[in-house]
C-alpha cells in the first residue's frame, strides 16, 4: 500500500520513514555529516555528495512531510522564514505582486515590508475572509496569493478552495501557511493550494526544542524549481534538527487531539468569563467547519481594562509560560502587540493592545483553566 492509502494516524508514524536498509534501525539515523565519499569522480552512493544538497536524515523528513500533506515533494528548511524567503524568490521576480492576509504573522509581514519590498516585490494586505476584497487586490502582475488560515494571532479563517480559484483565474499560485492547523487538521493541497508552508518549529516538532520550516507542493515542475533554490540559497535543515522534527511528527496525531480537547475547554471558560470581551477560536466559523476536522490549540482573547490588564494577565499565570512561539506540549501565553507582532506596530496590520494569545498545551485541562481564572481575576 502507498502511504496515502493509510490513515493520518498511521502516516505520522510510518510515512516516508522506512527502517534503515543497512542496519534495520526502526528510526532513521542521524547522518551528522557534511560530505560523503565518492566511488570515483561522480560516483555517488545513493546520490549523496554534500549535506547542503542532500542528507539521508533530511530526506526522511521531507518524505514524511510530503506524505502528510499529500504532496509530490517536501523540502525541509532551517526555519519557517527561510522556507518563505526561498519560495518567494523562487516563484517571484522584482516587479511582481503578492496578496497577503490583512492580519498576517508579524515575521511574514516583516519579510515582505522590510526585506522583499527592497528587492522589488510589491504586496497588498487584505482581509482574506472577504473574497471580493481579495479579487479587487489582484493585479495583472500578481503571481502569488499568500494565505494563513487560521491566522496568527486573530484566528481568522480563509476559504482555501475559493482562494485557489481566484489565484488560478489570475494565473497566480496559492500558498497556504498551514502552521496553526497542521496537516492533521487541514489539507490545503487537496483543497486547491499549490504550496503549503510550515514552521516545523511549532506543531510538527511539538516539543519547543527545534527551529525548522518546510515547503510541500503537489506540482512536480514547481518542486524541481523549489529544490534548486533550496540548495542554491542554502537555508536547509540540518540532520539533527531534521531528526527532532521527525521524532515530533510521530506523536502529532495524539498531541493534536489533546491540544484540541484542552483548547475547547479553555474557550468554553473564557466565553463565560466576565473580564473577557472577545474570544477568537475557529469553532464557530462556517469556513473552518468546512475545511478543518477540528480547530487546534491556539486561542486568542481580548480583556476588559485595556492593554495593561492584558499585560497583567500574561504576568500572572503559573502554568502558562510567558514566551513566544507555539505548538509545543507546554502551554504558552503572550502579548502579541509587544511580542510576536511588534513588527506590525503602527501599520494597518497592528493588533489590539488588549489581545492575549494562548498556545494551549497538553497538560491537565482543569489545571490550565484554574491558572487562567486566577490570572484573569
Amino acid at each position: 500500500m502507498a502511504d496515502d492509502d493509510f490513515a493520518m494516524e498511521t502516516r505520522v508514524i510510518h510515512g516516508g520513514q522506512q527502517p534503515d536498509p543497512r542496519t534495520g534501525a526502526v528510526v532513521p539515523p542521524i547522518y551528522q555529516v557534511s560530505t560523503f565519499k565518492q566511488d570515483g569522480v561522480g560516483g555517488l552512493r545513493g546520490g549523496y555528495e554534500y549535506s547542503r544538497s542532500a542528507n539521508p536524515t533530511r530526506d526522511a523528513l521531507e518524505a514524511s512531510l510530503a506524505s502528510l500533506e499529500g504532496g509530490v515533494r517536501g523540502l525541509a528548511f532551517a526555519s519557517g522564514l527561510a522556507a518563505e524567503d526561498t519560495l518567494l524568490r523562487a516563484v517571484c521576480k522584482p516587479g511582481d505582486h503578492v496578496v497577503i492576509p490583512g492580519d498576517a504573522y508579524g515575521g511574514t509581514y516583516r519579510l515582505f515590508a522590510q526585506v522583499l519590498e527592497r528587492w522589488g516585490l510589491q504586496w497588498t494586505a487584505v482581509a482574506q475572509q472577504d473574497l471580493a476584497e481579495v479579487r479587487r487586490a489582484v493585479r495583472d502582475n500578481t503571481t502569488v496569493v499568500w494565505c494563513e488560515t487560521p491566522t496568527n494571532p486573530l484566528l481568522n479563517t480563509a476559504d482555501i478552495a475559493a482562494l485557489g480559484g481566484i489565484a488560478r483565474d489570475a494565473d497566480a499560485r496559492l500558498v497556504v501557511d498551514n502552521t496553526f492547523a497542521s496537516p492533521y487538521l487541514q489539507q490545503p493541497l487537496a483543497l486547491g493550494a499549490d504550496v503549503v508552508v510550515h514552521s516545523t518549529t511549532k506543531y510538527l516538532g511539538g516539543h519547543s526544542d527545534v527551529i525548522g520550516g518546510a515547503l510541500v507542493t503537489n506540482d512536480a515542475q514547481l518542486a524541481e524549481t523549489l529544490a534548486f533554490h533550496h540548495n542554491a540559497m542554502g537555508g536547509v535543515a540540518g540532520a539533527f534538527d531534521s531528526w527532532l522534527v521527525l521524532r515530533g511528527i510521530k506523536t502529532l496525531a495524539v498531541r493534536m487531539d489533546r491540544h484540541c480537547d484542552n483548547a475547547e475547554r479553555v474557550v468554553a471558560m473564557l466565553r463565560e468569563h466576565e473580564t473577557v470581551i472577545d474570544v477568537r477560536y475557529p469553532d464557530t466559523d462556517e469556513v473552518a467547519r468546512k475545511q478543518m476536522t477540528r480547530y487546534g490549540g491556539m486561542v486568542a482573547f481580548r480583556v476588559r481594562g485595556g492593554e495593561q490588564h492584558a499585560l497583567d494577565v500574561c504576568a500572572r499565570t503559573r502554568i502558562f509560560t510567558l514566551a513566544e512561539s507555539l505548538g509545543g506540549v507546554e502551554s504558552l501565553i503572550e502579548h502579541p502587540g509587544r511580542m510576536t507582532h511588534a513588527s506590525v506596530a503602527g501599520s494597518a496590520l497592528e493588533v489590539p493592545g488588549d489581545l492575549v494569545r494562548l498556545s494551549v498545551g497538553i497538560e491537565n485541562a482543569d489545571d490550565l483553566i484554574a491558572d487562567l481564572r486566577a490570572a484573569l481575576a
